[in-house]
């Protein structure tokens, strides 16, 4: 599996490679900017990400931004909904309305900081990146 941990805080992303490192290999990126030259080079490649953890605050771009432009290049590319990469927003808000916004715009499901890793595996699972029995 493919991975891109979007994320500014330092343990959160350290966190979350060490953790993902069992299920594939992680590409990190610190802010939106880098997110989506990430996503671009992926596409440019033809090795997209399979699983995206794009952090809702983040520098220069935030995550919900990047969220609505990776759905808007895969349907200028034509990618099937069926194909196009898993987007977990991760967040240390409680504020729903951003949470919901993400929805709207597309992303697959959210995490809140601290991440429970169980329930981590127990969504990567319902989105089909991992085998039930995983773990």
């Amino acid at each position: 599996m493919r991975i891109l941990i979007a994320e500014d805080d330092l343990i959160s992303r350290k966190f979350l490679s060490k953790f993902l490192s069992k299920y594939g290999q992680s590409d990190l990126v610190v802010d939106g900017m880098e997110a989506l030259d990430a996503y671009m080079m992926a596409m440019k490649e033809k090795k997209p990400y399979d699983l995206i953890c794009l952090d809702i605050m983040m520098p220069n771009v935030d995550g919900v931004k990047v969220l609505k432009i990776i759905r808007q290049l895969e349907e200028q590319n034509s990618i099937a909904s069926n194909e196009r990469c898993k987007v977990i927003m991760t967040t240390a808000l409680a504020d729903t309305q951003f949470v919901q916004n993400a929805f709207k715009i597309g992303c697959d499901a959210y995490a809140v900081k601290p991440i429970d890793t169980e329930r981590l595996v127990e969504v990567m699972q319902k989105l089909g990146l991992l085998e039930d029995s995983t773990e």
